[in-house]
């Protein structure tokens, strides 16, 4: 009996010898409790947060000394000792000042300080998360300076930096804990459609600019990462409840909502889980511009009526009135005429959905910072997407997985993306192939001119009217003869017709695109630091790619099988301080090789000075070039698109491309030609006339190059400073580009060869004088071909020699007024073109040349309630773009929000909304108006 008290004893003392209790207080610098602050034992899973009276209690196995981390937004991380068990703290968290001592990795692929980073750069952390006045951390982003945001559709906004982007924006890269988040087929970012969930968001952060040095041929005009949170550090359950409406003139009062859940856990210093899921539905922003693009002052009155977002009216044709009853030239004339289209409304469904959901285990089988994480990520979306047409997206799916290994001093990931386009479908041709259905080009316009004819002569004949009376006249009743019988939306007739079009992928009687593409992605880093004493920061790194293209032919000429092709690249950077430290020197250099092209090198070198005695002022200036690899579609692409036949220029897609056309009854029986001839897509490269010399009536041939890499050469200086309050960061940069890839649009005859036809007339020189072996009597068969309409536009996929630059700068400068934050930034761009030399070049620059942001809030105005309001004002701009072109007015924007914490339920509610003064307002031509959004959020865990 005595042995088993002795033993038990001795076991009781074993048990609370182990166990070592902490207990403390965590307060503010104005002695004001801090709720839900994080209590983290340095290097270990284990933790706890502080109650609503700012108290915690610490229990773990660990014995002293160890160190323990205490972390809350808007304040600076504070690392206490523990020296013994029972021992009570006392800490006080600072109020993060300035934005200059937050710490971004991707500038340099290390950490360290805003205020020393090489080269401009944004950062939108957990504060900025809780605070922003957008109905997404994703929307909050156009606040930050030098950001815009592009808005297609309520779940698809397209960010850029720079200048240069459209909705197809792959000038801008977008990495999702490392995975680029482009969509493989599409060659762009969807925004966050299928990206993050708020919840799981640590920071973001943006490099403006090229930064392919470090990040390869898509680090072209800069890059978004998204950082998630780590369930080792960010343990729990957490989720958000939104809901609100979206206002907006066209569509009216919907019902939004947006719902979250986030669950990670830590089983012990070697395991932990996490899972997140988001769901968001609401009414996209409906589009309904009836403004005719070819007549801007007109309406549907027009024959040759096209209307923005009205489809199907595209189909058009000149329709010779005398030629087809035997009149003489002049009797009646001719017109253009196109037919009768549908409105988008009746086309598109504009319900909106974004689903994400993610699963990651994250090992760390030494109990150190080694880690093995696996990570899943799946995303479905609904929405509009506008490129050359409007396409209803539905059920668009994309997935990552990722598999990497890492510790402070390396990484290792490899990852698959795949796309699943779902049931997507392409609006425009949804139209033109529903009207078709019911009744044949040939068939429709032949009605138009039978009943015009007799309806122009008898006008003039027997009613007396002038020609111009009688035309329009005759106009209306051709229309409403050809129109008889038409599938009218709302009918089981148009409804049919309309579901068979959209499920059926061939593009001359449907409208679905399939793409399920795919690329699969390898890169590592290694930063030697540790193994040279420190000396100098120096790392080296690699990646490779291959893309396989699956479209089924309906978006690639990939209707043989899909097409695979690669891209490798490997780098070196090497940071080294001099001078005290005050002067860091950061030189990198990256060599990119893509199957197609001849390798290219990307050198970055940078120069930063930190000055005053406070070391409070950094001047820095950077120089480097980057490249920009023509994209999947660029090169493979083999699609009509109704306004033109895209072909891209890879090599052996030239030959890929097999058109059929109807040739006119003109050729047939003056040139023996064939009824039906095959084009090739080489022919738009090789045996074409330049639209332009068209349109001034002087046709001419054009070769177009294949298309090469963009390059570009950017310096960049900047200084950032915190002078007293006040933080100050201004950066200025210019770019110059060379073989600015660049899309012409040309005119291929269906006959006849072009070579040697300058300003209309056939000739045996080309254009720089070198003879030529040509044929006239084909040179003027090409002629005659124009002259019958016998030709089809191409789009091809080339590079621009003109010399084009742009340039620009930000200032930001915040501060704060007691506790309110308060802060206003402005960005200038500018485009630098010959447009005299170059007038039909398409740059896409497609940003405003002013821009002016502010913010003003403050986190706690009172116990537990703060608020945020964010001015945008934009200058106006000229949008240009494959849909459509046209002036984007300039436009003033608020957002705003206001909190309130409820620490005994660990809740944040919000009342918020976007756009509240309710002025509308569009970012690119062919989209709907961008009205309000109204909020009321309820985040649990936060």
């Amino acid at each position: 009996m005595k042995r088993l008290m002795f033993i038990s004893l001795m076991l009781l003392g074993v048990i609370s010898y182990a166990q070592t209790t902490i207990q403390g207080k965590v307060v503010d610098e104005n002695n004001e409790p801090i709720p839900g602050a994080n209590v983290v034992l340095v290097g270990k899973a284990e933790g706890t947060t502080t109650d609503f009276d700012g108290n915690f209690t610490f229990n773990t196995s660990e014995r002293p000394p160890f160190q323990l981390r205490f972390t809350s937004i808007g304040f600076s991380d504070f690392v206490a000792s523990v020296t013994s068990n029972n021992q009570t703290l006392s800490i006080t968290l600072k109020e993060a000042n300035t934005l200059l001592d937050e710490i971004v990795i991707s500038a340099s692929r290390t950490p360290e300080r805003i205020f020393e980073s090489p080269v401009s750069v944004e950062r939108f952390g957990l504060k900025e998360i809780k605070n922003t006045t957008a109905e997404s951390f994703y929307g909050g982003l156009q606040n930050l300076k030098g950001v815009d945001i592009n808005t297609n559709s309520l779940t698809f906004q397209s960010i850029n930096t720079r200048g240069f982007a459209t909705f197809a924006n792959n000038r801008f890269l977008q990495l999702v804990d490392g995975m680029d988040n482009t969509a493989p087929g599409l060659n762009f970012v969807l925004g966050n459609l299928v990206g993050m969930s708020e919840l799981d968001v640590q920071s973001v952060e943006i490099l403006p600019g090229a930064s392919s040095a470090l990040y390869g041929a898509g680090a072209f005009n800069g890059i978004l990462f998204m950082n998630s949170k780590n369930p080792f550090d960010f343990q729990g359950i957490s989720a958000y409840f939104k809901g609100g409406v979206t206002v907006q003139d066209a569509a009216g009062n919907n019902f939004y909502k947006d719902f979250g859940v986030r669950a990670a856990h830590a089983f012990s210093d070697r395991i932990a889980v996490k899972a997140n899921l988001s769901v968001l539905t609401g009414e996209d922003w409906h589009a309904n511009s009836i403004v005719d693009l070819n007549n801007p002052g007109s309406d549907r009155s027009n024959p040759a009526y096209n209307g923005l977002n009205v489809y199907g009216d595209e189909v058009s044709t000149t329709l010779n009135f005398d030629a087809a009853a035997g009149l003489p030239t002049g009797t009646v004339g001719s017109a253009v005429v196109s037919r009768t289209g549908y409105d988008e409304a009746v086309l598109a469904d504009y319900g909106a959905e974004s689903v994400k959901a993610d699963f990651a285990v994250h090992i760390r089988p030494f109990a150190d910072d080694f880690e093995i994480i696996l990570n899943s990520r799946i995303g479905r979306g609904t929405t509009i997407y506008q490129g050359a047409n409007r396409y209803a997206v539905s059920g668009f799916t994309m997935q990552q997985h990722k598999l990497e290994l890492k510790n402070k001093n390396f990484f290792l990931r490899g990852y698959i993306v795949s796309e699943n386009s779902g049931d997507a479908y392409d609006t425009r041709f949804a139209a033109i192939n529903v009207n078709r259905a019911w009744k044949s080009d040939v068939q429709w316009f032949t009605d138009y001119a039978s009943t015009y004819i007799p309806a122009y002569l008898g006008g003039i004949q027997q009613g007396g009217l002038t020609p111009e009376q009688s035309s329009t006249q005759a106009h209306v009743a051709a229309r409403q003869a050809a129109d008889t019988g038409r599938l009218m939306p709302g009918t089981a007739a148009f409804q049919s017709a309309f579901n068979q079009v959209i499920n059926n992928g061939d593009l001359t009687t449907g409208a679905k695109f399939i793409d399920k593409t795919k690329f699969r992605h390898i890169n590592g880093n290694y930063n030697f630091a540790h193994l040279i004493d420190n000396w100098a920061d120096l790392q080296v790194g690699g990646s490779f790619r291959e893309y396989v293209l699956n479209s089924q032919g309906t978006i690639f000429t990939d209707i043989d099988g899909p097409i695979s092709y690669n891209e490798y690249g490997a780098y070196v950077q090497l940071q080294k301080k001099f001078m005290d430290d005050r002067l860091k020197f950061t030189g990198s250099a990256r060599y990119d090789k893509n199957e197609f092209f001849d390798g290219f090198v990307s050198p970055r070198v940078s120069l930063a000075y930190t000055a005053g005695e406070d070391r409070n002022h950094n001047i820095r200036v950077s120089v480097q070039q980057g490249f920009r690899n023509p994209t999947t579609q660029d090169l493979f692409i083999g699609l009509d698109a109704g306004s033109a036949v895209l072909v891209g220029s890879a090599p052996s897609n030239l030959d890929r491309d097999i058109r059929t056309y109807n040739v006119s009854q003109a050729a047939q029986d003056n040139l023996g030609q064939p009824t039906m001839v095959q084009i090739v897509g080489r022919a738009a490269y090789e045996n074409a006339f330049s639209t332009g010399s068209l349109g001034a009536g002087a046709p001419s041939y054009v070769e177009t190059p294949l298309v090469k890499p963009e390059e570009i050469t950017a310096f960049e200086a900047g200084y950032r400073a915190q002078i007293g309050k006040f933080t100050i960061d201004l950066s200025g940069y210019y770019n110059k580009y060379s073989s600015f890839l660049a899309n012409t649009a040309v005119a291929v005859p269906f006959y006849g060869e072009t070579k040697g036809i300058i300003d209309g007339v056939p000739g045996n020189v080309d254009s720089e004088g070198n003879t030529i072996d040509v044929d006239p009597v084909q040179q003027q068969r090409a002629l005659q071909a124009l002259g019958n309409g016998d030709y089809r536009i191409y789009q091809t996929y080339t590079n621009s020699d003109a010399d084009i630059n742009s340039f620009g700068g930000t200032i930001g400068v915040d501060t704060k007024l007691g506790n309110f934050d308060l802060g206003v930034n402005y960005t200038y761009a500018e485009l630098d073109i010959d447009r005299g030399l170059y007038p039909d070049l398409r740059t896409n620059f497609n940003t405003p040349k002013h821009k002016v942001k502010a913010h003003f809030g403050n986190t706690n105005l009172f116990k537990n309630f703060g608020f945020n309001v964010n001015y945008r004002w934009s200058d106006s701009y000229y949008w240009e773009a494959s849909f459509a072109d046209g002036d984007i007015p300039a436009f003033t924007v608020l957002d705003a929000q206001i909190n309130y914490a409820v620490p005994s339920m660990k809740s944040v509610f919000k009342v918020g909304g976007s756009n509240i003064l309710g002025d509308e307002y569009y970012t690119a031509i062919g989209t709907g108006f961008i009205g309000s959004i109204y909020y009321l959020s309820w985040t649990i865990n936060p």
